[in-house]
């Protein structure tokens, strides 16, 4: 079956395909099909906000589409950015939204600088049926950039059971154990258990 994938985020793309392509689903951008929606995402929750993106994709397509929502909870800053994650501050670049995080928590001691990368997925198909998944992945926030690699706030994410950033993980590693990672091995189970396969 072929999932549209809400999103223009070709990394975002790349780690679905990795994962739901081992369950013979094949996963496109929008772009490929030839639509360009773009969601308001309304939302309070990770989970609203994916289930939103994937219906207004899979009502432009006509097809079954899925979504991601997710983003970074820090516990010193109550839990932001959370659903922001991806226009913090109002900041345009990834760079420019991790400094931001970095500045917010200049005076955060080591010991309490604890978060959690969230990763909702919603699929929703044209006969109204839904799946939805959710994973978490624990770590602490650096005090300044480490890693070339990922994407978003990934340089100054460090995962203790990698002993490194998601930014210094390469894509295997990263997909192991990360948010996205655990999100999509959810929604294969709940795919499976739904009868879609």
């Amino acid at each position: 079956m072929k999932l549209v994938l809400a999103s223009k985020n070709q990394h975002k793309l790349v780690e679905l395909q990795t994962i739901l392509g081992q369950m013979g689903l094949e996963v496109v951008l929008e772009s490929e099909i030839g639509i360009d929606v773009d969601v308001e995402e309304t939302g309070v929750t990770f989970a609203e906000n994916a289930m939103l993106k994937a219906k207004a994709v899979m009502e432009a397509s006509g097809m079954a589409a899925i979504a991601d929502d997710s983003g970074l909870m820090v516990d010193a800053l109550n839990g932001e950015p959370g659903v922001y994650s991806a226009r913090y501050g109002g900041r345009e670049t990834d760079l420019d939204r991790t400094m931001l995080l970095l500045e917010n928590m200049k005076d955060v001691p080591e010991e309490k600088r604890t978060g959690r990368f969230v990763s909702a997925i919603a699929c929703a198909l044209p006969d109204g049926r839904e799946v939805t998944a959710e994973g978490v992945c624990e770590g602490t926030i650096l005090f300044e950039l480490r890693g070339n690699g990922g994407f978003g706030y990934d340089p100054v994410f460090y995962v203790p059971v990698l002993g490194k950033t998601f930014a210094e993980a390469g894509a295997e590693e990263k997909n192991a154990i990360s948010h996205r990672g655990n999100a999509l091995r959810e929604f294969c189970k709940a795919w499976k258990e739904s009868g879609l396969c």
